[in-house]
């Protein structure tokens, strides 16, 4: 699994193929510390009284014993949203409350399923999970969508809105299998493969997002390769003229799921920079802005800001 400190926000495409998991469900022995098999709103039944989707469980923890039931059964008829977590994880810190309380908020239309990856890491390495927190959202018995990392809440409500529309719906191929491909190769670390596999998409479709995404986020993979994210972050803070170290801090931020702080962080160095120093800072800027694309409400408010800081 990859450095805790560091896990990527990309929203990842296409299905994990889930045929082995299902036919290897065995038993497991929770571990002795483990939390009660399942959380229910405040009045509710246990997990295993009410059918799903009947407005009574919204939290419930997953083991490998009980994904079947409670995950992939589950989802034939309620989305469910799975939260790859751990208690030595930071970030999840961020992240789990605010699924626990929007799942409440939901009341049943959709089930959070959480997962410690420590207990479970067969159910972790089935979903290719690199880092943590990651999220899965699965309908139909299959995933439809992915991230990974910290998001803003309203973000996160736009995404989960997402996934309930296609509750109930059909889970279709990617229409592009190499983008699957390419994706597969972005998580596996396999950059070299990832960059030709999106430049080939490119070549034939200069206009892919999801492509043009993916090639932004393998060139912030290698800018970020063998840096110490602590130490990077001090160092920006210790040096806030040092454009080299606000480059940096603010791509390792990016990849911890802060791009909000991260394009700040630029949008304030414009703002103090000029010439070279400028024009690469906002060029870098932009690069990050692709990685989470133009509909991004994030990316729409740093662009504003940016506009303002220009001119």
């Amino acid at each position: 699994m990859s450095d805790p400190r560091i896990t990527s926000s990309i929203f990842t495409r296409g299905a994990v193929d889930l045929g082995a998991l299902r036919a290897a469900q065995t038993p497991a022995t929770p571990a002795p510390s483990a939390q009660p098999a399942s959380r229910a709103t405040p009045g509710a039944a246990p997990a295993s009284t009410p059918p799903a989707g009947a407005g009574g469980v919204s939290v419930i923890d997953v083991t490998e014993a009980t994904f079947q039931s409670e995950v992939l059964e589950r989802s034939l008829t309620t989305p469910v949203v799975i939260d790859f977590w751990a208690e030595w994880c930071e970030p999840c810190k961020q992240l789990s409350p605010v699924l626990e309380r929007l799942a409440v908020e939901g009341d049943g239309a959709w089930v959070l399923a959480k997962v410690d990856v420590d207990a479970n890491p067969r159910l972790a390495q089935m979903f290719r999970v690199q880092g943590i927190p990651m999220v899965y959202a699965v309908v139909g018995g299959q995933p439809v969508d992915a991230f990974s990392g910290v998001v803003p809440e309203a973000q996160l409500r736009q995404w989960i809105g997402a996934v309930l529309k296609a509750g109930g719906v059909s889970v279709e191929a990617p229409e592009d299998p190499r983008l699957t491909e390419a994706d597969e190769a972005l998580i596996s670390g396999d950059l070299d493969a990832a960059e030709r596999a999106y430049k080939k998409i490119l070549s034939d479709a200069p206009a892919d997002a999801a492509a043009e995404a993916g090639l932004a986020h393998v060139a912030l993979a290698r800018r970020v390769s063998g840096a110490d994210p602590v130490a990077a972050l001090a160092a920006a803070d210790s040096a806030p003229d040092d454009v080299a170290a606000q480059l940096l801090a603010a791509d390792i931020e990016v990849l911890s799921g802060q791009a909000e702080q991260a394009y700040a962080r630029l949008v304030e160095l414009v703002r103090r920079t000029a010439g070279d120093d400028r024009e690469a800072t906002r060029q870098h800027l932009v690069s990050l802005f692709s990685i989470a694309g133009p509909d991004d409400p994030a990316v729409a408010s740093a662009r504003r800001a940016l506009s303002r800081a220009l001119f």
